[in-house]
């Protein structure tokens, strides 16, 4: 395994990239006895699969895996990386296993680096899609995330399940992620949120919050979260179907 400060010392000057796998959620919609991100997908767990898609990247300095007080789960695992793997107790939220993931990194990196946040849960993201993603917000001032165009027609419904409102669908994009932000900024940023009070979903919302222009890097529909039992199977033909595309 490369030590991460050797990968920094590569590039010089240039940031740093790094990993953030927020893994501390129950997911329990799943009905599963174990949470979602340890369920198995082609002969190794969803985590290991999610891993696995930054783990040689050659930008990769490190890995922060976020997860649950007391998981077991995990310890089970003995997952190979090729960068420095670092694990962080997460939080009651998502945003609050972010957050502590980069105060770790705020030690071991630089303000101006690269944070890529990524689902546990979302093994099927393309290595054509990370490599667009970094390519097009490297010079960009704030970042940004992968998403899809919403292909179809929005409704708007009431407690009962009454339709009230159909919603334009023009210029609404579905956020998936990785999610790439510098360092310093997105610390800030969902510092801020957590400290108002705000509830945000993802770190562009934080972004978002704080003031900032977040970019849109349009990715692939394949790159589901696995949410439901029936995701496990859908995942699957999608890690054969991308598998039979690189061959």
């Amino acid at each position: 395994m490369t030590d991460a400060s050797d990968r920094i010392r590569d590039r010089g000057d240039a940031p740093a990239y790094w990993v953030v796998i927020p893994a501390a959620g129950a997911g329990n919609r799943m009905g599963a006895t174990v949470p979602k991100q340890y369920l198995e997908i082609a002969g190794r767990s969803v985590i290991e699969h999610t891993l696995a898609l930054f783990s040689d990247h050659p930008l990769v300095s490190g890995i922060v895996v976020a997860l649950a007080p007391g998981d077991d789960s995990w310890t089970q695992l003995t997952p190979s990386t090729a960068c420095p793997l670092h694990t962080v107790t997460g939080g009651a939220d998502r945003h609050h296993s972010v957050l502590n993931a980069l105060r770790h990194l705020s030690v071991l990196g630089q303000p101006h680096d690269w944070v890529l946040v990524h689902d546990a849960a979302r093994p099927c993201l393309r290595r054509s899609d990370l490599d667009r993603l970094i390519a097009m917000l490297q010079e960009h001032p704030v970042g940004g995330l992968l998403g899809v165009p919403v292909p179809d027609t929005l409704k708007r419904v009431n407690a009962k399940g009454d339709v009230i409102e159909t919603l334009a669908r023009d210029g609404v994009w579905r956020a998936l992620t990785p999610q790439m932000f510098r360092l310093d900024a997105l610390r800030t940023a969902l510092e801020a949120a957590v400290a108002g009070g705000h509830m945000v979903t993802d770190e562009a919302g934080a972004m978002e919050h704080a003031g900032h222009a977040v970019r849109m890097v349009e990715g692939h529909a394949d790159n589901i979260k696995i949410t439901a039992p029936g995701d496990l199977a859908l995942a699957e033909v999608f890690l054969n179907r991308q598998r039979e595309e690189s061959e």
